[in-house]
């Protein structure tokens, strides 16, 4: 774990240490992306069979997964990993069902009502990875809000192990909160059946949740084609960024470092402190602690992102942190929410020291699908309203043509759009012959 002085560091110095890694080879994962969508696209499924063989490893008969498959994976865990399942799906959904805003209703004139309705939108492709680990909380932070959205089509792909099964805990998961349709695809070629419609795999309209470089890029690719499905966020390698002072404690600290690094070996974990003390024991306890975890191949690449940062002071810490604009934002600094007002930029941000990111990973409640790569300076984390469109109504009587209609007229004038303005003087010509 490199420790820089960030005063002494150079701009260069300084632009490396805060360089996302899976952001390095962004043109070539772009190019790969694309063609394995033109493939999905040109031979179907005979395409996703072949690119699930070449990168999973499966030799699948079947896309879908079968009612016996969710079955065994209900029999297949335990009566304590259910109850998990089903506490998380709980505190999402009711944090979620909070969200919901009832119809807005005004006259903005005498005589103009307007309204904003929300429905939901039609078809969504969920998206849950799996590479070196499953992720149930995934299937559930993206299945609840479809389903409290009540979109019709809700579409689940995650990748198969090579023996063609797919997890039981994320299958018992998406079962759990409402998910029927299920299909074993992963990577870019996921993101094409759904975005573009593959048979067996029905075409959404939007396309939901984390992934790879690969699957990133790929969403953005079909969220440009108009014949695509849009994307929710830039939801990609995961990162965490601490910003502590010299009362955090460096085991904390650490832990929260490693739990973020364990991800892939492109995350990036990242300490910003006004302590030297801190970080150097920080340093320490990750190295101390990374011996006891199971994931080590993948730490022994990803600590060489993690940095530790050495500032002047704490609002130099939050001016670093909101350039920044972390996926996860920890504040392990006394009385963090003094310091809440200063965030600008983050995915989601945990209070104190009691406050662990892997506690809003699974099952607090906020949705934990959040924009990476730095898109948090104009991204929110999925929410709600993510599941629905927002169509906005507006009905005028005679009287409120007659009293705003003067108003589009001057404004068609100035746009030269006299069409525009006509559509207005036919409607008040015709009023004024109906009053003679």
């Amino acid at each position: 774990m490199r420790i820089l002085e960030w005063k002494q560091s150079s701009a260069a110095d300084r632009q490396a240490a805060l360089r996302r890694p899976a952001l390095r080879a962004a043109a070539c994962v772009a190019a790969d992306a694309r063609r394995i969508i033109d493939a999905v696209r040109t031979q179907g499924a005979a395409a996703l069979f072949e690119l699930t063989r070449r990168f999973d490893g499966a030799d699948l008969e079947s896309l879908g997964v079968s009612e016996a498959e969710f079955a065994a994976a209900d029999d297949a865990l335990g009566r304590a990993e259910h109850a998990a399942i089903e506490t998380a799906i709980a505190n999402v959904h009711r944090f979620h069902a909070a969200q919901g805003a009832p119809p807005l209703r005004i006259e903005t004139a005498p005589g103009v009502l307007c309204e904003r309705l929300s429905v939901p939108l039609t078809a969504v492709g969920l998206y849950v990875p799996a590479g070196s680990a499953p992720l149930p909380s995934t299937a559930i932070m993206l299945a609840v809000p479809a389903a409290i959205a009540r979109c019709p089509v809700r579409v689940l792909c995650t990748p198969a192990h090579a023996d063609g099964a797919v997890d039981p805990a994320v299958l018992a998961a998406a079962r759990k909160a409402g998910i029927t349709q299920v299909f074993k695809l992963g990577g870019a070629q996921a993101v094409a059946a759904m975005a573009y419609g593959c048979a067996p795999v029905p075409k959404c309209d939007k396309i939901f949740g984390p992934g790879n470089a690969w699957v990133a890029a790929a969403k953005m690719i079909v969220a440009g084609d108009p014949a695509g499905a849009a994307a929710d966020l830039p939801a990609g390698v995961g990162e965490v960024l601490v910003v502590a002072d010299d009362g955090a404690r460096a085991d904390f600290v650490a832990a929260d470092l490693l739990a973020q690094a364990e991800h892939s070996v492109d995350a990036q974990a990242l300490l910003v402190t006004d302590s030297a003390a801190l970080a150097h024991a920080a340093a320490a306890e990750v190295e101390r602690q990374r011996r006891g975890l199971q994931r080590g191949a993948i730490l022994d690449q990803s600590i060489g992102h993690m940095r530790a940062i050495i500032v002047d002071s704490l609002a130099e810490a939050f001016d670093l942190a909101n350039a920044y604009a972390p996926e996860h934002l920890i504040l392990e600094i006394r009385e963090p929410r003094a310091w809440l007002h200063r965030v600008t930029a983050a995915g989601a941000v945990f209070l104190g020291s009691w406050s662990p990111e892997s506690i809003g990973d699974y099952c607090a409640g906020p949705n934990h699908t959040l924009p990476t790569y730095g898109y948090a300076r104009a991204y929110s984390g999925l929410s709600l309203e993510d599941f629905q469109k927002r169509i906005t109504v507006q009905e005028l009587t005679p009287a409120g043509l007659q009293s705003l209609g003067p108003t589009a007229q001057v404004l068609a004038g100035l746009e030269g759009l006299d069409a525009h303005a006509a559509a207005v003087t036919v409607r008040l010509a015709a009023l004024e012959g109906m009053r003679r």
